[in-house]
C-alpha cells in the first residue's frame, strides 16, 4: 500500500496535496487533499482514498482503478486530481498502460461530479462516460458547460452490451428517480474477471476502526471524541476509534437519537458565558452532547460489518421508487461478485449477491429469507435514530418539495 507521505522513496511537497478548485464545492479539507492508494486485487484493482466532510465530520471518498485485459485502465468515480493523486495514477500507467475510460456513475453526487472534468483533462486520450439524465441546478446545462470535455464525453448506453468495455464489465443503471427539484441515479459496475462490484452510494459498511486516510490528520477524530469543549483528548487509538464511531453516526443519521444538540440560543449563551471553553471547536462552539448509549447505537449500525443502505437514501430517496430499486437490486444480485468496493466508508467489503439484495429489504412488505435465516443485512436499523430524517421527510412533503414516498412492494 502507498501512503500519502511516501511514494517509492520520493519526497512529497505540501503542494502535491493541492486542489485548486476547492471553491467549486467548499468541503473540508478544502484546498489540501492527501491520497492513499491501495491494491485491492493484485495487478488488477486499486483504490485511491481521499477525505471530505463538513464540521470535521470527515469520511473517505474513493476512486477505483481497474486494469483492462488488453492493458490500460477504467477509472470509476474520480477523486480530486491533486499532483500527488495524478502521480500515483501515472505510476500505474507507466507499468500497465494509459487511462482509457473514466466513469461518472451518478447524476446527483456533486462530491463526485466536481472532479470528473479536471481529472479528465489530466488524461486527454481517455473517453468519459457519464450516467444518463445528468442535471444541474439552477439551470440544466450542456455537459461541456459543466467542465466535462465535450468532444470525448458520452452518456453510458442504457444497454450495457453496447459499451466499448462490455466484454469485461457489466453495469446496471438505477433511476433516474425524480425528487422534485432534482434526480437521483446510480450506475453499479461489475468487473467480471475479478468478481468485483463497484458502487457509488447505494450500499455501505462501517468499519469499527477509522480508515487509514482519516488517520493521516487525527484532529477531526479527536475533536469528536470529546464529551465537552474543555476536554483535553489524548491522541491514542482508543480516542481515534471513539471519534470515528461518532463521526459515522453523524454522517449516516445527521442527528441520531443518542445525540443531543441544544438550541442555537443556548449554544451562544454558553459560548458567551465561558468563551475559554469554546476554543478549538469549529466556529468557537461545541453544540453536542452524546448520551451514554451512543456506543450501542453505533454497534447496531455496524452490526457484524453488515452491508446496508444509508439512512438518508432509505428515508428521502429510494422509497420514492421502491419497485424500480428492487428490480435494479435483483439485476445486480444476478452477478457473481465476491466483494464490493463502494465510494465511501469501508472497502473492500466481502459480500455475496444475496447480501447485497437483502440490504434493500426495507423496501419490501415481506422480505425474503435466505437459507431459512434473516441475514444481518436485512435487520432494520433502529427506528429511533431516524427521527430527524423522518422530520425532514415530512417537512419536504408538506411544502411539496419532494414527492411522497410510495408503498413498499
Amino acid at each position: 500500500m502507498m501512503n500519502a507521505q511516501e511514494t517509492q522513496g520520493q519526497q512529497i511537497h505540501p503542494r502535491d496535496f493541492s486542489w485548486s478548485f476547492w471553491f467549486t464545492l467548499p468541503l473540508y479539507p478544502f484546498g489540501k487533499r492527501q491520497t492513499i492508494r491501495k491494491e485491492v486485487v493484485k495487478n488488477t484493482i486499486w483504490t485511491f482514498d481521499q477525505i471530505q466532510g463538513i464540521f470535521y465530520v470527515v469520511v473517505p471518498i474513493r476512486m477505483t482503478v481497474v486494469k483492462l485485459d488488453e492493458g490500460g485502465f477504467l477509472i470509476y468515480a474520480p477523486v480530486a486530481p491533486t499532483p500527488e493523486c495524478i502521480r500515483l495514477v501515472n505510476e500505474l500507467v507507466a507499468e500497465h498502460g494509459e487511462v482509457k475510460y473514466i466513469i461518472l456513475p451518478t447524476i446527483s453526487g456533486l462530491e463526485h461530479k466536481v472532479f470528473v472534468g479536471p481529472f479528465a483533462r489530466c488524461f486527454p486520450n481517455a473517453q468519459v462516460f457519464v450516467a444518463p439524465s445528468q442535471w444541474s441546478f439552477p439551470l440544466n446545462l450542456p455537459l461541456g458547460w459543466l467542465g466535462l470535455p465535450a468532444k470525448r464525453t458520452s452518456l453510458l448506453p442504457e444497454d450495457s452490451s453496447r459499451a466499448p468495455f462490455a466484454n469485461q464489465f457489466d453495469y446496471a443503471i438505477l433511476g433516474p428517480i425524480e425528487l422534485g427539484p432534482g434526480r437521483f441515479a446510480e450506475v453499479a459496475f461489475f468487473h467480471k474477471r475479478s468478481h468485483t462490484l463497484l458502487v457509488c452510494d447505494s450500499v455501505v459498511s462501517v468499519p469499527e476502526e477509522p480508515p487509514a486516510i482519516v488517520q493521516l490528520d487525527p484532529y477531526p477524530l479527536l475533536f469528536h471524541a470529546k464529551d465537552k469543549a474543555s476536554d483535553m483528548v489524548a491522541d491514542n487509538q482508543a480516542n481515534r476509534r471513539k471519534g470515528w464511531q461518532r463521526i459515522s453516526l453523524f454522517t449516516l443519521y445527521f442527528q441520531p437519537s443518542v445525540l443531543e444538540i441544544p438550541s442555537w440560543v443556548q449554544v451562544f449563551h454558553n459560548a458567551l458565558k465561558a468563551p475559554e471553553r469554546s476554543k478549538k471547536a469549529y466556529f468557537g462552539l461545541f453544540p453536542f452532547k452524546w448520551n451514554s448509549d451512543w456506543k450501542q447505537s453505533f454497534d447496531a449500525l455496524r452490526g457484524d460489518g453488515r452491508l446496508f443502505v444509508a439512512p438518508i437514501l432509505q428515508t428521502l430517496i429510494l422509497n420514492r421508487a421502491p419497485r424500480e430499486t428492487i428490480d435494479w437490486a435483483n439485476k445486480v444480485a444476478s452477478w457473481d461478485f465476491h466483494q464490493i468496493v463502494p465510494c465511501h466508508l469501508d472497502s473492500p467489503i466481502e459480500a455475496q449477491p444475496y447480501q447485497f439484495r437483502q440490504a434493500f429489504s426495507f423496501l419490501e412488505k415481506h422480505p425474503a429469507l435466505s437459507v431459512g435465516v434473516l441475514e444481518n443485512s436485512s435487520y432494520p436499523l433502529p427506528e429511533e435514530d431516524f427521527k430527524l430524517l423522518r422530520v425532514l421527510d415530512k417537512g419536504l412533503n408538506r411544502f411539496g418539495i419532494v414527492p411522497q414516498a410510495k408503498e413498499k412492494v
